[in-house]
C-alpha cells in the first residue's frame, strides 16, 4: 500500500513524536471504492488534506485503514461512495466495529470536468461532501432479515426474466416449425401442458428439421419448467422471511409478498437510518419535487428514488382503487374536486407510504403510544 502523508500544522502533534500525543483532532476519511483497491483520504474538520493511503480488498487492507485513520486523529465519519457495491465489505467491516459511515454519491460531473479526475481526488470530494454537509445518508447494514431478502429477491427477478424470454423464444419456434409438428401442438389445451408435452419430445438424430425442431424446443420447454420451480422456491422463502419480518402489514389491502419485500429492500434491516416519513417518501420517489421560478410557483413529478419501489406502490394503488371502499370513496371526492385519475393515483402512493413507514419504521412502543 502506498502512504503520502501530508501534515497539518493543526495536527503536528499527532504526526510528530515531539508532538502533544494525548492531543487529536477530529478527521473525516473519504474513500473512493473500486473493484481491487480503495483509495482513502483524510482531511481534518478545517478541510486540509493530511494524508492518502490505498489499501487491497480484503479483512487485512480493512484493519489496515482502520489503524492509519486512527494514528492520524480521531475519526469523526468514513465518507464512502459505493457502500452498495464495490464499498460493502469495508462498509459493513468498519459499521461491525462502531464507526460512523456516511454514504456518498458519486462526485459532481462539472467539478470532474473542470478539476479533473484520479482516485484520491474523489476520495477528497467524498470525505468533503460530509464536511459540507451535503452527504448525510447512512448506509444499509447489510447483515440482517432485509439483506436476506434482497438476495433472494434479485434471483427471482432474474429468473421470471429468463422464463419470459424462453416462452417467448418458444412461441416463435412454435410459429415456425413445420406444419405437421404445429398442427399437434395447435391441438394442446393449456400452457403448462404444452410446456410439459414438449419438454418429453425424443428427437431422436437431427437429421432434418422435424428432428432439430424438436430438439430446440425441448431445450426452452425444460429450461422453462426449471426457472418455473426455481421461481416458485424464491416465492415460499421470500413469503417466510417477509411474514416474519412484517406480518402485519402483509394483511393490508392490496399489498403483497412482493410489495412488501421491495419496501424492506428499501427500508434496510436498521429502521432508524429512514429519519422521517418524508424521508421514505424520496427514497420511494413519491413526493413532489419543487419547480419554482419567479412568479411561478409549481411542483413536479418525481421521477427519482427507487423505481421498483415506486411501481409497487402504484400497483398496491391499482388494486385498492378496485375494490378497497375507503380508497374508493377517496377517489370519488378527489375527482369532484377536479383531480385527474394520475394526480389521484399519486396522492395514494403518498398514502400508502405513510401506512408502510408506520408499519416497518416506527418502533412498536411508539405505535401504542399514539
Amino acid at each position: 500500500p502506498h502512504h503520502s502523508p501530508v501534515p497539518s500544522d493543526r495536527c503536528l502533534g499527532i504526526l510528530s513524536n515531539e508532538g502533544l500525543m494525548n492531543h487529536k483532532c477530529k478527521i473525516i476519511i473519504g474513500i473512493d471504492t473500486h473493484k481491487a483497491t480503495h483509495v482513502a483520504v483524510a482531511l481534518d474538520l478545517q478541510g486540509t488534506r493530511l494524508a492518502a493511503l490505498s489499501i487491497p480488498i480484503n479483512p487485512k487492507g480493512y484493519l489496515e485503514l482502520e489503524c492509519w485513520s486512527q494514528s492520524l486523529g480521531e475519526v469523526h465519519a468514513f465518507a464512502i461512495e459505493g457502500t452498495g457495491s464495490y464499498g460493502a465489505g469495508l462498509s459493513r467491516s468498519l459499521l461491525a466495529q462502531g464507526h460512523n459511515v456516511v454514504e456518498v454519491t458519486r462526485p459532481n460531473r462539472q467539478l470532474r470536468y473542470t478539476q479533473g479526475k484520479t482516485d484520491t481526488l474523489d476520495a477528497e470530494g467524498a470525505a468533503r461532501s460530509v464536511l459540507s454537509g451535503q452527504a448525510t445518508a447512512r448506509p444499509k447494514t447489510q447483515t440482517g432479515i432485509s439483506e436476506m431478502i434482497r438476495h433472494l429477491k434479485v434471483a427471482r427477478d432474474t429468473a421470471v426474466k429468463s422464463r419470459s424470454q424462453a416462452m417467448v423464444t418458444l412461441k416463435t419456434l412454435i410459429i415456425n416449425a413445420p406444419a405437421d409438428l404445429r398442427d399437434v401442438l395447435d391441438k394442446i389445451r393449456g400452457k403448462v401442458a404444452l410446456i410439459r408435452h414438449i419438454a418429453a419430445f425424443r428427437p431422436g438424430e437431427i437429421d432434418n428439421t422435424m428432428a432439430s425442431a424438436k430438439a430446440a424446443m425441448r431445450a426452452l420447454a425444460r429450461r422453462w419448467l426449471w426457472l418455473h420451480e426455481e421461481i416458485i422456491t424464491h416465492d415460499k422463502e421470500l413469503e417466510r422471511l417477509v411474514t416474519e419480518r412484517a406480518p402485519d402489514l402483509m394483511t393490508s389491502h392490496g399489498i403483497a409478498t412482493l410489495t412488501v419485500a421491495e419496501m424492506l429492500i428499501v427500508v434496510g434491516d436498521d429502521p432508524t437510518r429512514i429519519r422521517s416519513e418524508a424521508a421514505f417518501a424520496k427514497l420511494c420517489g413519491v413526493c413532489p419535487i419543487p419547480a419554482s421560478s419567479g412568479k411561478t410557483h409549481r411542483f413536479r413529478l418525481n421521477r427519482g428514488g427507487n423505481r421498483q419501489a415506486n411501481a409497487a406502490l402504484y400497483r398496491v394503488a391499482i388494486v385498492r382503487m378496485r375494490s378497497h371502499e375507503p380508497t374508493l370513496a377517496y377517489v370519488r371526492k378527489r375527482t369532484k374536486d377536479g383531480k385527474s385519475k394520475s394526480e389521484i393515483i399519486r396522492c395514494l402512493k403518498r398514502y400508502i407510504v405513510r401506512e408502510i413507514y408506520s408499519q416497518l419504521c416506527v418502533p412498536k412502543s411508539a405505535q401504542i403510544a399514539a
